[in-house]
């Protein structure tokens, strides 16, 4: 999987808005340390988490299963525009026979690291190729795409949404690839945002 940040908001953004709460604001360090810290007491130790909503992020993720992006889905404070199967399908029309689990197979499965389980995925993968080999509309084939087909979107999510979101997809207890895709997110943020979410990643594998 890849993973690209598109943008976020900076420090200051969300520094300001609690300091409109006490018209502090000529106490900023416009972003600085200061406010640094000042996110942190208010948003982080005295739990008032809603000032951490206006930081927001933009990610694009590349090469993720749909069984991964099912699991993303259900996390609703956050946006997300998906690859269309309706329009995008047509990249394997032009595709001979799958009949191994190689590289070319690979450009659109995602390893399951089960040899029986990838076995089936590629099956699927072929009887998919058959069905738009023969004229079968997207709209319809896509009814046997196989979980393991890859994905991508566009996914923006505000700090307090993504706290929730890395506590519980970096546990060890969740699904390997969503707690692989958690950790890339998390490397992802600025390096000066990365103390905001420190006390929400389990970082033992």
């Amino acid at each position: 999987m890849q993973i690209t940040l598109l943008q976020h908001t900076e420090l200051a953004i969300c520094a300001r808005a609690i300091r409109t709460c006490w018209q502090s604001h000529s106490r900023s360090d416009n972003g600085g340390e200061i406010d640094k810290d000042l996110i942190d007491r208010v948003g982080n130790k005295n739990k008032h988490s809603s000032t951490l909503e206006h930081l927001f992020y933009t990610f694009y993720i590349q090469g993720i299963s749909r069984a991964c992006l099912q699991e993303l889905s259900r996390h609703r404070i956050a946006s997300l525009s998906v690859k269309s199967t309706r329009y995008t399908l047509k990249e394997l029309k032009g595709e001979s026979a799958f009949e191994a689990f190689d590289d070319r197979a690979q450009k659109y499965l995602v390893t399951a690291r089960s040899q029986e389980v990838d076995n089936a995925s590629l099956s699927a993968l072929e009887n998919l190729r058959a069905l738009l080999a023969k004229g079968i509309s997207n709209d319809l084939a896509k009814y046997a795409l196989p979980e393991s087909y890859k994905t991508e979107l566009t996914w923006s999510i505000n700090a307090r949404s993504l706290q929730n979101f890395l506590t519980l997809r970096t546990s060890k207890s969740a699904l390997w690839e969503i707690r692989d895709l958690a950790l890339a997110i998390f490397e992802a943020l600025p390096q000066d945002h990365k103390y905001i979410f420190e006390n929400c990643i389990e970082k033992e594998r």
